[in-house]
């Protein structure tokens, strides 16, 4: 029964997300008619990244320490609806250039309160589960089920339930979307107060604004392959960027009905290669799992930009190809994100553990993904043609860039990343009962198996 109210939890978390975060990029593009859709794409999938830098803040300085986690994600989420239910009140179904900034300070102020809820609800879940390893990746995959949900939702509605004032022609193409996100945003705003009690987990305990971002982690770079590491996905994140801002439209232009729909699929092998994942460990080893994530996400953009209109393979199989670049989404997810989170936890020292993985969280899914979602903005604008009956965008050129970028990271990361845990880090970990591999060969490249409490 527990863990049927924490996957509900999980559930309607990543339903209020993947309910807007996929198809905002389609409103904006083909559907808002603002005269600098790109910019304003770029800046509104800035919005998330700025939050996540200031999300630890919070969390460690005022909702940890002070009030009982579940209902601090209450009104998180009460204040996370009330900011999206107010996008289409005050933009109506015809916004204008005028309404832009206002647009993207309500997508802001509803990243600032959701961002936090995403280290709120891991708290909520490991202090009620008896064994974390077993029970948080049932827990957790309710979340992705939960996205799926979401996204399909929006880019179904008018084929299973028709249109309405509220939607518009096109649920996905406007800002009827935010009515969903509001209202699934109060639905777990009511949900959280009915779940177990659970007391501010820092309570008493001193913290600096510097260890809540990771700071202390800083001294790793030491290390020259943690530093490699950390480069090269702070790096990466630039590139990858584009694709959560610019993919739906992406794929609205190349002809796909329901752009949302078609990105879940994403998602669906996002679950399949996390459950292939301690296998390939096994076999490949961190630094192979890290190159086949970064090499998925060339693979994608390059099948992008050769299957887009006007691209070298644009003919009748561009559509599987495009498909197929997305259905990438659970290599290049898992196999970088999640290897990466199970790296930083095994090279961090016992008591840096915490910091190490903020740190990550600031480098990667705060300042890269911050910089990648303003670089891609301008990239596109400057690759889209306005005439007086459409507007066009070069979606080959546009793809080629991040192809090549993410290329070239992944070459150099290949080459520099020479990763092998010491014989202190080892003694260490096995000191605290985790699971160290064992000695690796001269030639294994990195270390095999999940650590202990891993929950990606």
């Amino acid at each position: 029964m527990l863990i049927a109210r924490l996957a509900v939890m999980m559930f309607l978390q990543f339903f209020v997300w993947g309910s807007w975060y996929v198809s905002t990029g389609n409103f904006i593009l083909n559907g808002s008619g603002w005269n600098d859709a790109a910019g304003v794409t770029g800046w509104a999938y800035s919005v998330a990244p700025i939050a996540a830098i200031l999300a630890p803040l919070f969390l460690g300085m005022v909702a940890d320490r002070f009030f009982a986690s579940e209902r601090v994600l209450a009104g998180l989420m009460l204040l996370g609806a009330v900011a999206m239910a107010a996008v289409p009140t005050v933009l109506g179904q015809n916004p204008s250039d005028d309404d832009t900034t206002l647009y993207l300070l309500l997508l802001f102020g509803h990243s600032l309160c959701f961002m936090p809820t995403l280290g709120l609800t891991n708290t909520v879940a490991f202090s009620h589960i008896s064994n974390p390893e077993k029970q948080f990746p049932i827990v957790r995959v309710f979340g992705t089920l939960g996205w799926i949900v979401g996204s399909i939702l929006v880019s179904k509605w008018e084929t299973w339930f028709g249109a309405a004032d509220w939607t518009g022609p096109d649920l996905e193409a406007g800002v009827g979307q935010y009515w969903v996100t509001a209202a699934a945003s109060l639905a777990l705003a009511v949900y959280s107060l009915s779940l177990p009690h659970t007391p501010p987990p820092a309570k008493g305990q001193a913290s600096t604004p510097a260890d809540l971002l990771g700071f202390g982690a800083i001294g790793m770079m030491k290390d020259r392959s943690f530093a490699v590491f950390m480069i090269a996905s702070g790096l990466l994140c630039i590139p990858l960027a584009g694709y959560y801002g610019f993919a739906n439209g992406f794929l609205g232009d190349s002809g796909f009905e329901d752009p949302g729909f078609n990105m879940s699929f994403g998602q669906m092998s996002e679950v399949l290669f996390m459950l292939a994942m301690p296998f390939a460990f096994a076999r490949l080893g961190v630094k192979w799992m890290l190159a086949a994530g970064m090499g998925a996400w060339v693979l994608r953009y390059g099948l992008f930009s050769a299957a887009a209109d006007g691209g070298p393979l644009d003919g009748d199989a561009s559509k599987a190809l495009i498909l197929g670049g997305v259905i990438l989404h659970g290599i290049c997810y898992d196999f970088f994100f999640v290897t990466g989170q199970i790296y930083t936890e095994k090279r961090a020292p016992a008591g840096l553990r915490g910091q190490a993985q903020g740190f990550l969280v600031l480098i990667t899914q705060g300042v890269g993904l911050l910089i990648g979602a303003q670089l891609f903005g301008l990239l596109a604008g400057a690759y889209t043609t306005e005439t007086a009956d459409a507007v066009v965008r070069d979606w080959p050129s546009i793809w080629l860039w991040p192809c090549i970028a993410a290329a070239v990271i992944l070459a150099l990361f290949c080459v520099l990343f020479r990763d092998r845990l010491s014989d202190a880090q080892r003694a260490e970990l096995a000191a605290t009962g985790e699971d160290t591999g064992g000695p690796p060969p001269a030639t294994d490249p990195g270390t095999g198996g999940m650590p202990a409490g891993e929950h990606g």
